[in-house]
């Protein structure tokens, strides 16, 4: 039998992730710690304190020159235009089918300098993608092998990492990064993003400062209470936000209308598949992405059946967990048109039982 093991990529820290204790599982390709301790105690750290992810997994394109805009214009959703330099934008890049190649988010570096950051299992797909698309003479650059990420995340986050940079932290507004010494090491992407609707950053590094700059971070953020946090956690603090996971809510056959991500759609430009996506904006789509909270007992799982009263399909569960703040069922799926309405009873069937749910606005959790 082949070894996986051998096969799987791994982050710069791999070693110290395995020191650390942590339960490393596949995931996208790649070796990644999954917990530490436990799913529970690390969501409640990042909810109330502060916790720091590995996710140099995820990919890095560098686009450059006086045709970068146009590119990024021609194979992302949303309007780049509108981006300053140092200003964050989360994108999709739509298929020719009407579906999703990936979702992303476009840096603004200056007019002829961006970067693209992209889901880890789709690095090789998007740069096959965008290239094919690269009519424009810009260059492209993937420096995914070269870059580790942090996601440093959480309300005492600013705090913790205050010490290491001359940055005001709590100054900076979301979606917006700058590029600075941080911990000693120059030129160092810091980015007020994140993926937990708990605040925080991301701190972009050379690979060979990984594990300095990570030792450096856990030192600072002691005295806050700092712990890693695995991939577990991760998923549940995003689906408490109703973030969109690719591969679960949103993929090659779900158009963006239909994921309720017309907000990063915009039809000022021509993009790729635009037309047809105008067209479904306008005449509408026969199913969308709703959130939903479990009125009875029972944890909604991905592809789980949701029925109407009679028992019905009326759609799939895409993601679903127990959630940890809340402590109820919460699940994302797509259900038929009717049952899009803020609390519409749906049923989710969970071991051949119907289990009673209601459809809500997302966010789960309100800030």
């Amino acid at each position: 039998m082949e070894n996986t093991e051998t096969i799987l990529k791994k982050v710069p820290l791999n070693d110290l992730h395995t020191a650390l204790g942590a339960k490393m599982v596949p995931f996208a390709g790649f070796n990644m710690p999954v917990r530490y301790s436990s799913d529970l105690d690390e969501h409640n750290t990042v909810r109330e304190a502060v916790g720091i992810f590995d996710v140099s997994h995820m990919g890095e394109f560098m686009v450059r020159g006086k045709g970068a805009l146009d590119l990024i214009q021609k194979v992302t959703s949303n309007d780049a235009s509108k981006l300053f330099n140092g200003k964050i934008q989360y994108s999709c890049l739509p298929n020719s089918d009407g579906g999703i190649v990936d979702d992303l988010l476009v840096y603004k570096i200056n007019n002829e300098k961006y970067m693209l950051v992209v889901n880890a299992s789709n690095i090789d797909k998007d740069w096959n993608w965008i290239s094919s698309h690269n009519s424009f003479e810009a260059q492209l650059e993937n420096i995914s092998d070269q870059t580790a990420l942090f996601a440093v995340q959480g309300p005492k986050a600013a705090e913790a990492l205050q010490g290491l940079t001359s940055l005001n932290l709590s100054a900076m507004e979301y979606y917006t990064f700058e590029i600075v010494d941080f911990a000693d090491v120059a030129n160092v992407i810091v980015s007020a993003t994140g993926y937990t609707g708990a605040g925080g950053f991301e701190i972009y590094v050379p690979n060979d400062k990984a594990v300095f700059v990570w030792s450096k971070i856990m030192e600072a953020g002691k005295a806050f209470g700092i712990k890693p946090i695995g991939l577990g956690a991760r998923d549940t603090l995003r689906l408490e936000m109703g973030f969109c996971l690719y591969g679960n809510d949103i993929d090659d056959n779900t158009s963006p209308i239909e994921a309720n991500l017309g907000w990063i759609t915009k039809f000022n430009k021509d993009f790729i598949n635009s037309k047809s996506l105008k067209e479904q904006k306008d005449k509408g789509v026969s199913k969308k992405l709703v959130g939903f909270v479990m009125q009875e007992r029972g944890i909604p799982r991905s592809h789980y059946s949701i029925v109407d009263a009679d028992g019905n399909k009326i759609g799939e569960v895409t993601s679903g967990t127990q959630s940890p703040t809340l402590s109820v069922g919460i699940g994302m799926g797509y259900v038929s048109i009717p049952y899009t309405e803020i609390d519409s009873e749906i049923f989710i069937e969970i071991r051949n039982k119907k289990h009673k749910a209601k459809v809500v606005k997302l966010p789960f959790l309100k800030k």
